[in-house]
């Protein structure tokens, strides 16, 4: 299985802004992004930092709902 690639936080949040999330505020260094689907809200905290550790990332992607295959090496 190919492993996840080191992101940072920026860079993460340009590709759930491709999948439809909005940046809707940001309080310290974490961004929050959300999309609405099905009648329901996506919220998605994102850290705003150089390099996003591993779990962090896999938590994005779990609560996004968006494919793991968008952030592979």
């Amino acid at each position: 299985m190919p492993k996840l690639g080191v992101f940072s936080g920026e860079e993460i949040a340009r590709i759930l802004e491709g999948q439809g999330f909005e940046r809707v505020r940001q309080k310290g260094s974490h961004l929050i992004l959300q999309k609405q689907e099905n009648g329901t809200t996506i919220t998605v905290p994102v850290p705003m930092h150089r390099e996003v550790r591993i779990g962090t990332l896999q938590s994005i992607i779990r609560q996004s709902g968006c494919q793991r295959e968008l952030f592979l090496v």
